[in-house]
């Protein structure tokens, strides 16, 4: 029983990968093609510089598809976009494969933005005057270097004196927890704020209270923020004037899209990722049911959107970990609907 339960699940998990994804470069996506002239101003992304993970000696860094999806909405609208780092020159990059997409090797493949990646600007040289907004990619490393960054402080407070925006994903509001304003007041007291939460750290890391310097749902909630908890591993922001910030590694494009519209002007339009219209999926699946998720999956079908049912499988899993049988059976039905539909 055990073993033809695991070759069922196994046959869920689609196994296909184009071919021609690595070799991607920015002017064959069609989101590229549409990018309007780099004359509204400059973003500052700023990534960690840490590499281990405390004493734990595991590799840490920043998360690849957090800079590269951030990179690419603000350069397709119009943006010049800089890449800095506390100690500057070349971060380490996190990189998983199992969540890359076609923008996300495009970056690998362009010889401009890995030369920014690869030789970031060292924090302390870089002056606000320059940018229009600010945003903090996330990566566990983050939550070693950023916080008490002075010139992570100096910079904040620079974009919130002169009404500029900032932005954060998944560990990346990390650099917001500790920072004062001139008044000092907590720079996130009473914002709406997100990052990566306790359900989703504690999952994959049982003992992050003591490997981290703390939990960042615990500290955002201590300096004073308004602390949005969506589901766990799908979209969520939280938006207020001038401060955007993601939940999680899929919240990324929205983020910055939304970045780009406190900034004044309309996103480029974008189709959804296959990770995206999944997300969609699941969203459903907790708002309505199976029935509301299925509907979901036959809607994308029959426009002919592509999913990724891998991402289903995914959460059924960690339902299952977590003792909610009935959803873990739930999802990998609706899995094994995907599949037939698709005939994958």
């Amino acid at each position: 029983m055990t073993g033809g339960f695991v070759a069922w699940l196994f046959s869920l998990v689609d196994h296909t990968v184009a071919a021609d994804l690595p070799t991607k470069v920015p002017g064959d996506l069609p989101y590229y093609q549409q990018r309007v002239p780099q004359d509204r101003g400059n973003i500052l992304i700023v990534l960690t510089s840490e590499t281990i993970m405390g004493d734990t000696g595991k590799r840490t860094g920043y998360e690849h598809t957090e800079l590269s999806r951030a990179y690419y909405v603000f350069t397709v609208n119009g943006f010049e976009v800089d890449i800095a780092s506390p100690l500057g020159g070349e971060p380490s990059a996190i990189i998983d494969d199992e969540d890359m997409g076609a923008l996300d090797y495009a970056f690998l493949n362009d010889a401009e933005a890995m030369a920014k990646a690869r030789n970031t600007l060292p924090l302390e040289s870089v002056a606000g005057e320059n940018y229009e907004a600010i945003f903090f990619v996330g990566g566990k490393g983050t939550m070693w270097d950023f916080p008490d960054n002075p010139d992570i402080h100096r910079l904040v407070r620079h974009f919130a004196d002169q009404d500029k925006v900032v932005g954060a994903v998944c560990h990346g509001p990390a650099a917001l927890v500790n920072v004062e304003l001139d008044n000092g007041e907590a720079f996130l007291a009473g914002k709406p704020v997100t990052g990566f939460t306790n359900e989703e750290e504690l999952f994959l890391i049982p003992d992050a209270a003591g490997v981290f310097p703390f939990l960042l749902e615990d500290r955002l909630r201590e300096r004073g923020a308004k602390v949005s908890v969506g589901m766990p591993y799908l979209e969520n922001i939280a938006v207020s004037e001038r401060l955007v910030t993601g939940q999680n590694p899929w919240s990324v494009y929205a983020a910055a899209e939304e970045m780009v519209t406190q900034l004044g002007y309309s996103p480029v339009y974008r189709d959804a990722t296959r990770i995206e219209n999944s997300i969609d999926v699941l969203g459903q699946y907790y708002l309505l049911g199976k029935v509301g998720a299925r509907e979901a999956v036959d809607g994308l079908v029959a426009q002919e959107k592509a999913f990724d049912r891998n991402l289903i499988v995914m959460h059924s899993i960690v339902a299952g970990m977590q003792w909610r049988i009935k959803s873990a059976l739930e999802l990998l039905v609706l899995a094994q609907h995907a599949k037939k539909v698709t005939a994958g």
